[in-house]
């Protein structure tokens, strides 16, 4: 009896142990698989995939009429949660175009980032695309200047040139500049687009989105 009580309390101590030491975002992956073994996207869509800006976009295809557009942005994702989960959220779909928004997260995690670790880091997370899908189009959006986090922009501008000039000097690349058309004539970002958290964005903020990016998507 004893015995069966000490492997029933390890199975028991496995499981809870098991379930605390899940990578982020690990229920957000397994949801999108679930949905996906329900009814799994067709190929030659256009995949929007990275951090909250996309997660938040619901309603995306709305704003693209004519476009087939699967999102799989997850939670406030950072670039290496994206790498980490590569063969989940990009490697299945068989996409027409891969549009990317991921890195302010990185920035806002800790103070210590630097401009140069999270551009290497989108360098890895391209250089991980590309070795599945070397030519399927591929754009980046660019990181967004929030209210919340002004403190940060320096970071994010001198971030968005250098992943510019890298994808300059790539095949089937773009970059969608949406930073520069979201600040107000004294340089500081539009208060009147984001949510009360002053970080994510409203109808009015995605409408700004959608005609800056709408040219660079294929159809």
């Amino acid at each position: 009896m004893r015995l069966k009580l000490s492997i029933l309390f390890l199975l028991i101590s496995a499981t809870l142990f098991a379930q605390n030491t899940k990578p982020a975002f690990w229920d957000d992956i397994q949801a999108f698989k679930k949905q996906d073994s329900a009814h799994f996207p067709a190929k030659g869509q256009i995949l929007f995939t990275g951090s909250s800006s996309f997660t938040y976009w619901k309603d995306v295809n709305e704003y693209f009429p004519g476009y087939n557009i699967i999102n799989r942005g997850f939670g406030g994702s950072t670039l290496p949660d994206l790498i980490r989960y590569t063969q989940d959220v990009v490697y299945p779909y068989q996409p027409r175009q891969i549009v990317i928004y991921c890195g302010e997260n990185d920035f806002a995690a800790s103070d210590t980032v630097s401009v140069n670790t999270v551009v290497n880091r989108f360098k890895t997370l391209f250089a991980l695309i590309r070795k599945k899908y070397k030519n399927v189009p591929l754009a980046y959006v660019s990181m967004k200047p929030s209210p919340s986090r002004a403190h940060l922009m320096p970071k994010y501008k001198e971030a968005n040139e250098q992943i510019k000039a890298f994808l300059a000097k790539q095949k089937k690349t773009d970059f969608i500049d949406v930073y520069s058309r979201m600040l107000k004539p004294d340089g500081t970002p539009m208060d009147d687009i984001f949510r009360e958290d002053k970080l994510h964005m409203t109808a009015k903020g995605y409408a700004i989105w959608q005609k800056i990016m709408e040219p660079y998507l294929k159809k």
